[in-house]
C-alpha cells in the first residue's frame, strides 16, 4: 500500500499541474473514504489542500469524527453548516408541489437526502472556485460499480482517486496512512438519516461487492443484487444522453 500511496500522491500532483489548478478540496464526512482522500491530498499539497466539513441535519458523531480527521491529518479545513439553507430550500420546494396537490410523501426521504448531497457539491465547487482548486471525489470501486452515490451530488466531482480500490483496499490504505482505527472500523454510512448504513440500504455487504469485483465466488442472491444495482444506475456513470445530430439527416 505504500507504493499505491506514493503513486496516488504523484498522480494528484500531476493532475493539478495538468489542469493549471492550485490545489485540492474534499468534503469531510467522518467516513473512511473521505478520510483517506484527506490524508492523500495533504501529502500531495501540504499547504494547498482543504477539507470542508458540511453539517446538514448531521449526526453529532459524524461531525466529531470529521474533526478528528482534521486534527490527525493536519489538512487545512473549514466548517460550513448547511442545515438552515437546506431546510429553507427543501420546505420551499415541498410547499410549491403541495400547492399543486402533487407531493409524493413516499419519495420525501430520498429527495431530502439527495438535496443535501447536491448542496454539499455546490458548496465545494464554490469554495474550489475561490482557491482555483479541483474538487476531489471519494467514491471507491464498490460504490462506483453499484451506483451508490448521488448523481450530481457526491458523484459531482473533478477527480476520483479511489475509483479502482475496493472498500477493503481503502481501509488498507487508511491503515497505511495512519488513519485512526475508530475511522477505519466505522460502519460505512452516508449519514442520510438516523440509523442509516450503506450495507442495510443496499441489501448487500461491501465484502460481497468487493469479492464480486475481484472475480471471487459470491451467493447467487448477492450477485443478482449487485448486477441489478449496476444496471439500474448506469446513467450515473455516463454523460447526459443526447439525440442524434439531426443536422446530418434529410428531413422529409
Amino acid at each position: 500500500m505504500e507504493q499505491h500511496i506514493n503513486q496516488l500522491v504523484q498522480w494528484l500532483q500531476e493532475t493539478v499541474k495538468d489542469t493549471n489548478s492550485n490545489g485540492l478540496v474534499v468534503g469531510l464526512s467522518g467516513g473512511i473514504d473521505s478520510t483517506v482522500v484527506a490524508y492523500l491530498i495533504k501529502q500531495a499539497f501540504p499547504e494547498q489542500s482543504l477539507g470542508v466539513i458540511m453539517p446538514c441535519k448531521s449526526a453529532d458523531q459524524d461531525r466529531e469524527d470529521a474533526e478528528l480527521v482534521v486534527e490527525e491529518s493536519g489538512v487545512n479545513h473549514m466548517t460550513i453548516d448547511l442545515t438552515n439553507q437546506h431546510e429553507s430550500m427543501f420546505s420551499t420546494i415541498k410547499q410549491q408541489i403541495e400547492n399543486q396537490g402533487e407531493w409524493n410523501s413516499d419519495k420525501e426521504q430520498i429527495a431530502d437526502a439527495n438535496l443535501r448531497a447536491r448542496m454539499r457539491m455546490s458548496t465545494l465547487y464554490t469554495v474550489a472556485a475561490n482557491y482555483n482548486y479541483l474538487v476531489v471525489g471519494t467514491d471507491n470501486a464498490a460504490e462506483w460499480y453499484t451506483g451508490y452515490f448521488t448523481k450530481h451530488g457526491d458523484g459531482g466531482v473533478d477527480i476520483v482517486p479511489l475509483l479502482h480500490y475496493t472498500k477493503e483496499e481503502v481501509r488498507e490504505l487508511g491503515r497505511a496512512l495512519g488513519v485512526p482505527s475508530k475511522i477505519v472500523d466505522k460502519a460505512p454510512s452516508a449519514g442520510l438519516w438516523d440509523g442509516q448504513t450503506d450495507e442495510s440500504e443496499m441489501g448487500v455487504s461491501y465484502d460481497a461487492i468487493d469479492a464480486f469485483l475481484n472475480g471471487e465466488s459470491v451467493s447467487d442472491d448477492d450477485a443478482e443484487k449487485i448486477e441489478i444495482m449496476h444496471e439500474r444506475t448506469a446513467h450515473k456513470r455516463a454523460l447526459p444522453k443526447s439525440p442524434p445530430d439531426f443536422h446530418h439527416f434529410t428531413l422529409e
